[in-house]
């Protein structure tokens, strides 16, 4: 076994450790006070812009949105103490919460953040918020380390099969469990897949998240106990535009990973978008209209890039590079085909009884967008029709826990070709463990 460690991979066993195994109270309330005068600072600028607009003549220009005179003074020292108090915090907090025990996240804690970064994460980030998650892999719970020595400890009886898991918006892993069922652990015990679950701050964009997975993916499979038989990603909702995005990344980069890839699901995963990001984009433009509700209109900016890039279904940084993601456009993406030679396997939900000419989508995610139709050929995604299947009755999250959802998912898996011979042939893939010394 090698001793040591690529810098990249090292990198993400650090950050994994550092932000899974523990978490630091003061940290939490280092962060959850940051929050708290960012919120406070922003809402004083948008009643401020409000005083100012109605202060103003209705003949004149739209105002630029500040007050002047003593008003204008009070906003300031509104924002000046409230951003004084939270310089304070930040450094007396450190000092009276050096020597406190480490504690582990709770599940309560784990949906509450995951909930936030969802909504304002890329504002977490680019903050330096401690609240901010890092993209990490887990088995179990238990908080992987991507080194091989350290894999061969955490997971027993690891499985030359490996399932990729990558949750939705606004969730994270422990979403996978539902109603006490668990779609990874079901196909471990069914069909003998290592089941690696997947957190990341959903609010950046969906580039930057395929970016962070392929890499991870990377450095998982290079580091794995045993030869990769076979890749499989099971994403739900954003998760799968963050594995078919983390598979452009991974051509373009160069990795080796998606040679292992035979299979990709998803469930209910908007591919061209969802209608509530769009229904928030138009009222961000009304808003926008009449320059008394124009300061509102920061109110709605405060949602996520993760949640912008779903009101078309955004993969690429060059479809939102550039461009002001709140303005009111048509669709500019570029279109992004299905990884090529990989099983790909869509399910959508309808909360109709039956599916009918024209049934509905699955409150959240039309039936459409989840089955990859479009009207333009271009964008439309060429799921064979024995991989696509309509399940009815359902929300958005039963897909998580439905029997009927997981026996399709269990026959399409099933089904997968195995690939041992196919891998041992390929001498010269430095991922399959003892190539370099066949070369020799």
């Amino acid at each position: 076994m090698p001793c040591g460690l690529p810098g990249r991979t090292l990198r993400f066993a650090q950050e994994a450790h550092a932000t899974l195994t523990s978490r630091s109270p003061v940290a939490d309330l280092i962060g959850a006070s940051q929050l708290a005068v960012d919120a406070t600072t922003g809402l004083s600028q948008v009643v401020e812009g409000m005083h100012a607009a109605i202060a103003r003549p209705v003949l004149r220009r739209a105002p630029p949105g500040r007050t002047g005179g003593i008003t204008g003074f009070v906003y300031g020292s509104i924002r000046g103490v409230t951003r004084g108090v939270g310089l304070g915090v930040s450094v007396l907090l450190p000092a009276v919460g050096r020597g406190l025990p480490l504690r582990a996240s709770s599940p309560r804690r784990d949906a509450t953040l995951a909930a936030l970064n969802g909504v304002v994460g890329d504002h977490l980030e680019s903050s330096g918020n401690p609240l901010a998650i890092r993209m990490r892999v887990s088995h179990r719970g238990h908080p992987l380390l991507l080194e091989r020595r350290a894999l061969w400890a955490d997971i027993p009886r690891p499985t030359g099969r490996l399932l990729v898991l990558v949750h939705g918006l606004c969730v994270g892993s422990r979403q996978w469990r539902r109603l006490g069922h668990d779609h990874g652990e079901a196909l471990s015990r069914d069909l003998g897949y290592t089941a690696i679950y997947v957190d990341y701050n959903s609010g950046l964009h969906v580039s930057a998240n395929g970016r962070a997975l392929s890499e991870r993916i990377e450095a998982l499979v290079k580091q794995w106990p045993v030869p990769v038989q076979q890749l499989a990603i099971l994403g739900h909702s954003m998760g799968g535009l963050v594995a078919r995005s983390a598979c452009v990344h991974a051509a373009s980069a160069g990795h080796r990973w998606p040679r292992r890839l035979r299979s990709l699901v998803f469930l209910g995963t908007p591919h061209h978008g969802a209608p509530l990001e769009r229904a928030g984009n138009w009222v961000d433009a009304i808003l926008g209209v009449n320059r008394y509700t124009a300061p509102l209109g920061r109110l709605g900016r405060i949602r996520s890039a993760g949640i912008t890039d779903l009101r078309h279904g955004n993969l690429l940084e060059a479809d939102w590079q550039g461009r002001d993601r709140f303005e009111l456009g048509r669709d500019r993406r570029t279109p992004v085909p299905l990884p090529a030679g990989v099983r790909c396997h869509a399910i959508a939900a309808t909360t109709a009884s039956a599916v009918g000419r024209r049934p509905p989508g699955d409150g959240l995610v039309p039936l459409d967008s989840a089955l990859g139709r479009h009207r333009d050929a271009r964008r439309a995604l060429s799921f064979p029709e024995s991989r696509l299947w309509v399940a009815p009755g359902l929300k958005h999250l039963d897909l998580l826990s439905h029997p009927q959802v997981y026996d399709r998912i269990l026959r399409w898996l099933r089904a997968t070709p195995e690939t041992s011979g196919r891998l041992a042939r390929r001498r010269d893939d430095p991922a399959y463990p003892g190539a370099r010394r066949r070369r020799r």
